[in-house]
């Protein structure tokens, strides 16, 4: 035993620990047990999908239906069925109409399911209608999502960003969650100050309430220190000219398996969606030894929470901040295209759409290439690669290289022999253009930054 704990590596560890975190079945909530919003955790087991089709083809339908029964999964639920129906909009009072629920509370009973999950945001009145049908708990798409982040996060950073945007979601959704919420406390529950001190007291909404907004501001001032720690370290890059590439894309596109293969970073992979939350930064090297920084970053999916969106604004922000986006696309997916436009509906709420971007298109060895064809004609700035073979890396690593913010000034110096730690700043933070090893030292003509210039003017030919 003690020799197989040897061979795990850290990756593997962590793949070993997150799958015997997966939920067990038989850890069933009956539904008169869910009382206050604060205890209606998501034990997700044996499921029913459904969707409403409101636009775009059926294809766009049964692909979003397909995303959340991978959603599903990753939360470590099992699918038994899914149904979806075609309307104008999602009815106001029970998401689907009246007949469908009929047919859905039958596929539930038939299936021997205890969750419906439904393909979208709902109002708390439509899931309390959907529950009073069917007599199961119901989730939406928004609940699943930050269910999946909740387990996955790690970090403390990640953890506050996660817990942030449960807290904003269950805000929204304290009314008309159980009778009991409407309750008062006076009396003794207001304090135990008996005779006297009754009065009408806060109601248990209000309490409730108070209570999640003080959490709430809690955790954005621990954020905010959070930030502040990675302001610092961004500013450092920043003063010291560090290009920051970042690697952004659709969830489980293969953004860490790309690190991985341009790095080495040794960053967990696994076939699941929002296996990274917590974003990995790692040094690299061009060709002609100029350094820069590439950064991987939660992944995005349809529809992402706009919780999510505000509790990770300052990890997305680093998108914006970027010199370079190698934004990183399924190949094998069956809708690439919109993959590439939810990404940029993100991009765009973190001002992220005027930072350069290389497109990569992953997983050319499982791809249709008909499909690569096709995604190459409306997005030429591309290359293709294979992040699990190796296939295109090279192709990549030169148009990052050449997309790299190139060093604005240029000079032309004599360092002297001693100046070795000039020399090497020269060959780290900018571009050397010629080097030569002269009699009273090293010839040097070179591209650099302001600071580094003004260092090196006193040996100005």
């Amino acid at each position: 035993m003690a020799e197989h704990d040897e061979e795990l590596g850290t990756e593997d560890l962590e793949l070993e620990e997150r799958n015997s975190l997966r939920r067990v079945g038989g850890l069933r909530t009956e539904l008169e047990d869910i009382t206050e919003v604060e205890y209606r955790q998501l034990r997700l087991e044996r499921v029913v999908l459904v969707g409403v089709w409101t636009e775009g083809s059926a294809e766009d339908a049964e692909n979003s239906l397909a995303e959340l029964k991978l959603l599903a999964e990753t939360a470590g639920s099992e699918v038994l069925d899914a149904l979806m129906q075609r309307r104008q909009k999602p009815d106001a009072a029970t998401y689907i109409g009246s007949g469908k629920v009929e047919e859905l509370k039958a596929a539930v009973q038939a299936t021997g399911a205890d969750t419906i999950i439904c393909d979208g945001e709902l109002a708390p009145s439509q899931m309390r209608n959907l529950e009073d049908r069917t007599n199961v708990k119901v989730v939406d798409r928004v609940a699943l999502i930050l269910d999946i982040f909740a387990q996955h996060a790690k970090s403390a950073e990640g953890k506050a960003q996660v817990e942030l945007a449960q807290l904003q979601y269950q805000t929204q959704r304290l009314r008309g969650w159980g009778g009991n919420l409407s309750r008062q406390a006076g009396g003794r529950a207001a304090g135990g100050e008996g005779i006297g001190g009754r009065g009408p007291g806060e109601t248990k909404l209000e309490t409730d309430r108070r209570r999640i907004q003080a959490k709430m501001a809690k955790l954005r001032r621990e954020l905010e220190g959070l930030r502040t720690t990675r302001d610092t370290k961004r500013a450092n890059r920043k003063r010291n000219s560090v290009p920051a590439v970042v690697i952004a894309g659709y969830t489980n596109a293969g953004k860490s398996s790309l690190l991985n293969r341009l790095t080495g970073a040794g960053v967990l992979v696994e076939d699941a969606l929002f296996a990274t939350l917590d974003p990995t930064t790692r040094r690299n090297q061009t060709s002609d030894g100029r350094i820069y920084t590439l950064s991987d970053t939660v992944g995005f999916v349809r529809h992402l929470p706009h919780q999510l969106v505000e509790a990770f604004r300052s990890t997305l922000e680093e998108v914006a901040d970027a010199d370079l986006v190698l934004h990183v696309v399924d190949g094998s997916h069956p809708d690439p295209a919109g993959q590439l436009a939810a990404v940029r509906s993100v991009f765009a709420d973190v001002d992220a759409l005027q930072v350069p971007e290389i497109v990569v298109i992953n997983k050319a060895d499982a791809a249709d290439p008909l499909v690569i064809k096709r995604i190459l004609a409306t997005e030429p700035h591309a290359v293709v690669v294979s992040a699990r073979t190796g296939e295109g890396i090279d192709e990549l690593l030169a148009a990052i290289e050449a997309d790299l913010p190139r060093p604005a000034q240029h000079v032309d110096v004599v360092l002297p022999y001693d100046r070795g730690d000039l020399l090497g700043r020269i060959h780290t933070e900018g571009e050397i253009e010629a080097l030569e090893h002269e009699g009273d030292g090293t010839h040097v003509q070179a591209r650099v930054n302001p600071e580094l210039a003004h260092a090196l003017s006193e040996y100005s030919r």
